[in-house]
């Protein structure tokens, strides 16, 4: 192919050498000029030719030189492009500002900003766009800063194209404060500029700066309509802080406005009634909407299984298909998700097998996270590693090594979490969450020697860890809560009712989880170390200002630990006891755990606990399934025995089943209950 066009770019010559040029000039640029991107092979091909024939060097071929400057930003990857480009960028080949443009669109990163370098010192400045297009590719913050220079030097900063260039850019490179002040120093804002404000907000973790947006920019002067991306927006931010009310707020301005029709604003509104734990609204939005893209099913199957429920998720999944639309890999990752959540591990192979075999779709790190995760949680931690080691058709990242890091703490394999945590290192890719999964690993033996290690490593490499934060939304407004924080108003009543529920769970015989405190203390140390965590104080919070029969939700940046867990599996039944009636409570943190109750007890967390059932008609009782071979069969309990059996029963005379029951049925019930759900975190059975 570059043959044939060396040879229509090199025709008959005329009479006269002038005229050889001009000619031969004049027919390199139109080919070039008119010729679609090639492979890349085919294009260095072309530039061998044109190198050896020295066309590009004739007299007047400015036009052709530049046209090839297009074609080889548009034929070849950007790092390949940039040499090429900058070998020819001469001042008598420079292009045109257009032509400038296009080939900074092709280009990425620093390589549009090296090109746009050398074109302006060449004399071609080019113009805003030019500028806008390199700040769309910057992720460096000096690079950003510089091009800001740039932007005020040469009085561009009206501009308001450049200006929200400006605010994504420094959004990208994660200083929001920039951003802001550039944004506020625009003379007008239009929606796309709000649309990129609040997307920086929620790309550098600022998601209540995002939600306060939303009134600002309808309200102020400067203020603009939000419209379907900023309602999507909204919904993405709601589901990460938990913020249900405010996300149904969005979703009412959506449908006043016409946008509750859009299926991109109803698959965010799905996935964020599902992080919120209202899987039936979810299930409403998914059933009311016509026409269902494959994000749909996704949206729906993943928050089935985030949920607890893996089995509907499975069902959904076998319904997708017979409704003519295909599974992709987000679909996959979702059901893969909810046999790891429910333990279904020969489920989970069955559907690893059938992505790969039946829809030909090759997996990738996610999917193997998922297997990971399935197998870690069934105890299955060599296979998993060996599934890692040998199987894996990808390179291992390092959320992998993670996943599986997190089974070895879970399950004590210090062995095989000291050989994932090399693994990360040689990544290097090491975060603070990973060494506090070690330390959380070694303090759970007691290894005390092992945790100071550790922490002097963490020490030498200058790694701090992220401070947990729980949220809780009320009225709309979010209040966060870390650990032993005295920061919110109203905190003495905060700390008063946490001490009464602390009381009243000593009472019920409620023991913490110490192998959630990493520090080498005396049991007295550590209950007090574990008794103010941030999710705690949220949930004292919530008990002390939501109306009865309003559901609690909390949210949190990092995973819950093991006694906090623990602690709020039993809280809402001994709120009962000073006087709150049954509610809904649910509890989301960033590892994807889910813990939700309702009537006390909620399928999220009941199936966390490898629980199964429906919050109707009972739930079923099940010991963790550390292989695939070894599984009782499930007892049907009531939720009203578990209400019962979670009460201080001597105090209160209450019976371990409801009436009617006969004696072998209690015992039975009482037996399991206790062994397989009360004995890590209350003792009232035996005592």
């Amino acid at each position: 192919m570059a043959s044939h066009l060396t040879r229509a770019l090199l025709p008959s010559p005329p009479s006269s050498a002038a005229a050889t040029a001009t000619a031969t000039a004049s027919a390199a640029a139109a080919l070039l000029s008119s010729t679609s991107p090639l492979p890349a092979a085919c294009f260095l091909q072309l530039h061998a030719h044109l190198l050896r024939t020295g066309l590009l060097l004739l007299p007047l071929a400015t036009t052709a030189a530049s046209a090839f400057l297009s074609l080889a930003a548009a034929s070849l990857p950007s790092h390949r492009a940039l040499p090429v480009l900058l070998h020819h960028l001469a001042p008598e080949t420079i292009p045109s500002t257009f032509r400038i443009n296009g080939i900074l669109c092709s280009l990425r990163g620093p390589d549009a900003l090296r090109f746009l370098r050398r074109a302006r010192a060449l004399g071609r400045r080019g113009n805003a766009f030019s500028l806008s297009i390199v700040l769309g590719h910057c992720r460096d913050l000096a690079h950003a800063r510089q091009l800001h220079a740039n932007v005020v030097a040469e009085g561009h900063s009206p501009d308001a194209l450049l200006a929200t260039s400006l605010v994504s850019s420094y959004a990208a490179c994660g200083d929001g404060d920039s951003a802001r002040k550039v944004f506020d120093e625009m003379p007008a804002r239009d929606t796309v500029a709000w649309n990129v404000l609040i997307t920086c907000y929620i790309r550098n973790r600022r998601t209540k700066d995002a939600l306060k947006l939303f009134d600002v920019m309808r309200g102020g002067e400067n203020g603009a309509e939000p419209d379907d991306v900023t309602c999507i927006l909204l919904l993405q931010a709601c589901t990460s802080l938990g913020a249900l009310d405010f996300g149904e707020k969005v979703w009412e301005y959506a449908l006043d406005r016409g946008y509750g029709g859009e299926l991109k604003v109803r698959n965010s509104l799905i996935t964020m009634y599902t992080k919120c734990g209202c899987v039936d609204k979810a299930y409403q939005v998914f059933c009311e909407t016509p026409k269902k893209s494959v994000v749909t099913w996704s949206a729906m199957i993943s928050g089935l299984a985030s949920n607890g429920f893996g089995k509907d998720a499975i069902s959904a999944f076998e319904e997708m298909g017979r409704s003519g639309v295909a599974p992709d890999e987000q679909t996959f990752t979702g059901v893969l998700s909810a046999c790891s959540h429910n333990g279904l591990v020969d489920e989970g192979f069955k559907f690893f097998n059938i992505m790969r075999h039946e829809y030909q779709l090759m997996p990738n790190v996610h999917h193997y996270g998922c297997m990971v995760d399935l197998m870690g949680r069934a105890g299955l931690l060599d296979q998993a590693y060996e599934l890692v080691v040998k199987d894996m058709r990808v390179a291992p990242d390092a959320t992998i090594w993670r996943t599986l890091l997190g089974a070895c703490r879970i399950h004590g394999h210090i062995d095989l979490g000291e050989r994932v945590i090399n693994h990360l290192i040689e990544l290097k890719a090491q975060q603070a969450g990973d060494y506090v999964l070690l330390l959380n690993t070694y303090a759970a033996v007691e290894d005390w020697g092992k945790v100071a290690e550790v922490r002097k490593l963490m020490k030498e490499k200058g790694i701090q860890t992220t401070p947990g934060c729980t949220t809780v939304e009320l009225n709309g407004e979010i209040h966060e809560f870390i650990a032993a924080d005295a920061s919110h108003p109203r905190k003495a009543e905060i700390y008063e009712k946490l001490d009464e529920i602390n009381k009243h769970l000593r009472i019920a015989g409620y023991v913490p989880n110490m192998s959630s405190e990493l520090h080498d203390l005396d049991s007295e140390g550590k209950e007090c170390a574990l008794a103010y965590h941030s999710e705690k104080l949220a949930i004292a919070f919530a008990l002390l200002v939501t109306p009865q029969h309003r559901p609690i939700r909390l949210a949190k940046n990092l995973r819950v630990c093991v006694d906090c867990h623990n602690f709020t599996k039993v809280v809402l039944p001994s709120a009962l006891d000073y006087g709150r009636q049954p509610t809904t409570f649910a509890v989301r943190c960033s590892d994807r755990c889910r813990a939700s109750l309702q009537n006390l007890f909620w399928h999220g967390w009941l199936t966390q606990q490898h629980i199964h059932g429906t919050p109707s008609d009972g739930v079923r009782a099940s010991p963790r399934t550390r292989t695939r071979r070894c599984r009782r069969s499930p007892l049907p309990l009531r939720l009203s025995e578990l209400l019962l059996l979670l009460f201080p029963l001597r105090q209160r005379g209450l019976t371990a089943s409801p009436a009617g029951s006969t004696q072998q049925h209690q015992q039975r019930n009482a037996r399991t209950l206790t062994s397989y759900i009360l004995s890590p975190f209350l003792n009232i059975w035996r005592h």
